[in-house]
């Protein structure tokens, strides 16, 4: 694909831990010289992995992407609870962690599968009144949410090394992985909060065609020979 021509797509993003979706979006402008880039569902600062960057007439399938199904893996920390229910927020309690079987374990995991509502975080992106919820709870201030019909696909328990869980879980769109590892804590009755976090898959796309965030900076307007095109990106979805 020439620099030279409009550049029109989708480009995979492998973030690195530390930075905003946004970031990511303003190094992928300056490298390819263009300003008409958005992302497709946000990855928190703590999270890593799969990014859909939209380019140029791209933007046009940004919700069709965005309402794809994702995959992750991550680690939960049990007996801590945040307030933004990752290791990046305040501790609001400690607790002991029992001695939990593997079948316990399982068997909180497995009341979140299929369909439920989730409750989102105050620590998030959502606005009330035109304001981002974390913005709020800067200030101290909690809102009522409303709850997010949710659906869990699959979920894989990987590794168990109190107090930590490695897990895999496939989930519907505006799913909060903090937020499930959260609950599974509650379930648990000691509480936890996610620690780590990686974004696997997003709909048919996942990580082995993804360029990292190195290599968008270092290859600058080269970048632009791995965007997929649309009638790439429309065949990979089996449109």
């Amino acid at each position: 694909m020439s620099s030279q021509s409009p550049i029109d797509g989708v480009l995979l993003v492998d973030k690195d831990s530390g930075m905003t979706s946004h970031d990511v979006v303003a190094i992928a402008r300056r490298s390819l010289g263009m300003k008409k880039i958005g992302h497709c569902g946000t990855l928190d600062p703590l999270a890593t992995g799969l990014l859909l960057l939209v380019l140029g007439r791209g933007t046009k399938i940004q919700d069709l992407l965005m309402s794809e199904d994702k995959e992750y893996v991550g680690t939960l920390t049990l007996g801590a609870t945040t307030d933004s229910q990752d290791r990046d927020g305040l501790l609001l309690e400690e607790k002991p962690v029992p001695a939990l079987t593997a079948d316990q374990v399982e068997a909180a995991f497995a009341k979140f599968d299929g369909d439920f509502y989730q409750m989102p975080p105050m620590v998030s992106a959502i606005k009330k009144d035109g304001v981002p919820l974390y913005k709020l709870a800067r200030q101290g201030k909690t809102v009522e949410r409303e709850p997010r019909f949710v659906h869990v696909f699959h979920h894989e328990v990987k590794q168990i090394a109190l107090p930590e869980v490695d897990f895999r879980v496939v989930c519907s769109k505006g799913f909060y992985v903090r937020t499930y590892a959260h609950d599974i804590g509650t379930e648990l009755g000691c509480g936890a909060h996610l620690k780590e976090l990686r974004r696997t898959k997003s709909g048919r796309f996942d990580l082995s065609r993804a360029v990292s965030i190195a290599e968008l900076k270092e290859r600058g307007p080269a970048t632009a020979d791995k965007v997929l095109t649309l009638p790439e990106v429309s065949r990979l979805r089996g449109a």
